[in-house]
């Protein structure tokens, strides 16, 4: 049998750099027979490393790169990327340059079949704001928000606060671009607010300011299909820290995941068609998972992540482990839906 041969991207400039390196090293040792994985890492300054150094960098979780390694890359680029190589990529990458459309633009123009969700879809789904506009505009319920500019907030400081009051305290202040929860604070009064809004200006030329909701429950659908999606079990976020922030997210012991979550049918039911609904309005493609708040007795759809973290113990694997869907044959089907819409 003639083996898929697929190329394995990861790493990336991303705050997620080596969440990325986890979730590749966990695909490979998933691969099994039928997939011959090429690793492919991008350092963290944007370099391609040679194969050993893929390898090694999968191997203790570091990519540096030296002043010979970047000359044997110069000539290597092309031939890893080359269309006729390999029979499809698998853009393992999170956050900035990863998710956000750009290796998915790169990936068509060279006529490169891949996973996961194509470039409106990663596009749209890594702009909060954006995103929030298309949910919107679906009519799926959210959270009360506003839009902030970097240039709005440097030039007329009280006029954002003053347009912000409204939103009411606390509130959470995001760059709109960022995963993983970088960037992200919560402001309990004025002064903190304009702090939270300096930090996301440094990370973000746009900010999105929410709405606290009281007390929620955190809860996550994985979802997995091209045109015929189909949505995984309801699983909940308990945490002890103040939000679900990068310390908590990528610190073991500090979160739980509780599959699945302890909710009324009918909510969990409500949550499945939330996340599809979610899924098809972006235009995701493969995977997502989509992510809610739960309070008072509502749901409020938070974000859609279209290349979630994917080690063995992430949630989007643990959601279908839970449905019955193995890792393996997890990769195994989103390496084939990837196939799906090359051949369609």
């Amino acid at each position: 049998m003639t083996k898929t041969r697929v190329l394995l991207l990861c790493g990336g400039q991303s705050e997620e750099h080596e969440v990325s390196l986890s979730s590749a090293h966990s695909v490979i040792g998933a691969a099994g027979e039928r997939f011959e994985v090429t690793p492919l890492v991008i350092d963290k300054t944007g370099k391609l490393l040679p194969k050993s150094n893929s390898l090694q960098a999968l191997g203790d979780g570091r990519s540096e790169t030296t002043q010979h390694d970047l000359v044997a890359v110069a000539g290597l680029e092309l031939q890893h990327l080359d269309n006729k190589a390999f029979d499809i990529v698998f853009p393992l990458l999170h956050g900035p340059n990863g998710e956000d459309g750009s290796i998915q633009g790169m990936l068509k123009l060279m006529g490169l079949p891949f996973v996961g969700s194509d470039v409106l879809g990663s596009a749209v789904g890594m702009d909060k704001l954006m995103m929030k506009s298309v949910f919107a505009a679906h009519g799926l319920p959210q959270i009360k928000y506003q839009a902030v500019s970097r240039s709005e907030w440097l030039g007329s400081p009280e006029k954002v606060l003053s347009k912000l009051r409204k939103l009411g305290l606390p509130v959470f202040v995001k760059p709109a671009n960022l995963g993983s929860s970088v960037g992200i604070s919560k402001a309990k009064d004025m002064k903190s607010l304009s702090l939270a809004l300096d930090e996301a200006a440094r990370h973000d030329r746009r900010i999105i300011v929410e709405e606290a909701a009281s007390q929620p429950r955190e809860l996550e659908v994985a979802v997995l299909g091209n045109d015929h999606p189909e949505a995984s079990p309801v699983g909940e976020i308990t945490y002890r820290s103040e939000f679900y922030d990068y310390e908590t997210k990528y610190t073991e012991g500090k979160a739980d995941l509780i599959i699945p979550a302890d909710i009324p049918k009918g909510i969990a039911e409500q949550c499945q068609v939330l996340a599809l609904e979610a899924f098809k309005a972006v235009d995701a493609a493969g995977l997502a998972r989509v992510d809610f708040f739960y309070a008072e007795g509502k749901l409020y759809l938070n974000e859609i992540n279209t290349m979630p973290g994917f080690t063995t113990t992430s949630m989007y694997p643990k959601l279908w482990e839970a449905a019955g869907v193995s890792y393996a044959a997890l990769v195994e089907k989103l390496i084939s839906l990837g196939l799906e819409r090359k051949n369609k």
